[in-house]
């Protein structure tokens, strides 16, 4: 298959230049005429057409990492010349903002022949998708109510993806769990996580890390996960939870919910702030297991 990592790259064609050597007598006689070299032919070469429907009308586009101008739901492009009969690999990447606190970012790579229609669609969700999420704190009141219906205890091991300042992982380690993780792709909340662990002198107690929480490899170590990262994100966790976590497992969730997974339970609090707050508890169970299994 021949691939192509740069939008817009072409074929360059070079013609070899053929010398002939000879004596100046022999050239003389032949009255200086000049050897013939057959041309050579160029490949026939075409165009092919790129329909790309997104999941938003203001989402930003790139074709083989290369930013695009069009806007729309629905946006179409023509390739350069293309080789006939030539194999081509292209990249789509989508960006785009759901809400005001969440950047989700979508890839797809096709392969296709040259002169063929191009149909991307990339509005589907899909299990390798990125999420970016805002951080904004929960208030240290809703940190304690989540952690109550938790019913966090001193066999516990929590989770926490997406940590911000670690308070929730660091709340539920002094509430008694055995064992607290915080996850964060943000090298600065890390920081910050640290030193919220630091000030609470639970060091031995607390585990830090810079990562993807969709990258998570060992949440089967985890009796409670704690999330406050958007319903977004919540999707695209939730198979990971589904798949990972062990029959027993609560997750709690400040104010976001997981689409058709009902929580078994959720809490409306009027905070010392003065606003309403929801948060939701699931349980993982041997039906959702089962269900898992099947995707």
């Amino acid at each position: 298959m021949r691939t192509f990592s740069r939008w817009g790259l072409a074929a360059l064609l070079t013609a070899a230049a053929v010398g002939l050597a000879g004596n100046a007598g022999r050239a003389r006689a032949q009255a200086q005429v000049p050897a013939q070299v057959p041309e050579e032919k160029k490949p026939a070469a075409v165009k092919s057409a790129i329909k790309v429907t997104l999941p938003q009308d203001d989402a930003e586009l790139l074709i083989e990492d290369k930013p695009t101008k069009a806007t729309g739901k629905s946006r179409e492009f023509i390739t350069p010349q293309l080789d006939v009969g030539g194999k081509y690999e292209y990249k789509f990447s989508a960006k785009w903002r759901p809400n005001n606190y969440t950047v989700i970012t979508r890839n797809k790579t096709l392969t296709f022949k040259a002169g063929d229609e191009i149909v991307v669609d990339l509005t589907k969700d899909d299990s390798n998708d990125k999420a970016v999420i805002r951080y904004v704190p929960t208030p240290d009141d809703i940190v304690k109510k989540m952690i109550e219906l938790a019913k966090v205890g001193k066999d516990d091991v929590v989770f926490e993806p997406g940590c911000g300042d670690a308070r929730i992982t660091v709340a539920a380690v002094k509430a008694g769990a055995k064992k607290g993780v915080g996850i964060d792709l943000d090298p600065e909340r890390v920081a910050e996580s640290k030193e919220t662990v630091k000030k609470a002198g639970v060091e031995g107690k607390v585990e830090i890390r810079l990562g993807d929480a969709l990258d998570i490899k060992d949440f089967s170590d985890a009796t409670v996960v704690f999330l406050y990262m958007g319903n977004e994100f919540d999707m695209l966790i939730r198979p990971i939870l589904w798949k990972q976590l062990k029959v027993g497992t609560r997750i709690v969730s400040h104010r976001f919910v997981m689409g058709d997974w009902k929580p078994e339970k959720t809490l409306q609090i009027k905070g010392d702030d003065g606003d309403d707050y929801e948060i939701h508890l699931w349980t993982i169970t041997k039906e959702v297991k089962d269900k898992a299994e099947k995707k």
